[in-house]
């Protein structure tokens, strides 16, 4: 894939990528459309911000290969084959974990869809009264 803009991009500008993109609004943005070139310049206007000059396309470009590199490395994870990974893969697996397979083997309880910091919250409070 050529890297568009010719200018590679750094870790902290992947980083920057993945938090706006771990915002829900621009997961249901993403989930809902195919022509997501207003959500693309919302994420670039976000990176902006940050101090981070990338324009749209390399933004839908950067997101797309992730999310392709991120499926092949689950894929090869879940069928057992390799153990193999890549960086962002934690980052990537909370926001992209829910629409696997996996998710519909997991059991229906709620206290899985919670980040463990608010079940241990909530314990605690029951454990105190």
């Amino acid at each position: 894939v050529a890297n568009e803009g010719g200018k590679h991009w750094t870790v902290n500008e992947v980083r920057a990528l993945i938090r706006i993109w771990s915002d829900k609004t621009i997961q249901q943005q993403l989930e809902g459309t195919v022509r997501n070139k207003r959500i693309f310049e919302q994420v670039a206007a976000r990176l902006q911000k940050f101090g981070i000059d990338r324009d749209w396309k390399q933004c839908r470009t950067k997101y797309k290969s992730l999310k392709h590199e991120y499926k092949s490395v689950k894929s090869a994870q879940d069928s057992g084959i390799s153990s193999r990974s890549m960086k962002f893969f934690n980052e990537l697996d909370a926001i992209l974990g829910h629409s696997t397979m996996e998710q519909a083997s997991k059991s229906d309880n709620d206290e899985s869809e919670r980040p463990p910091e608010w079940t241990e919250a909530k314990s605690e409070k029951d454990s105190i009264g």
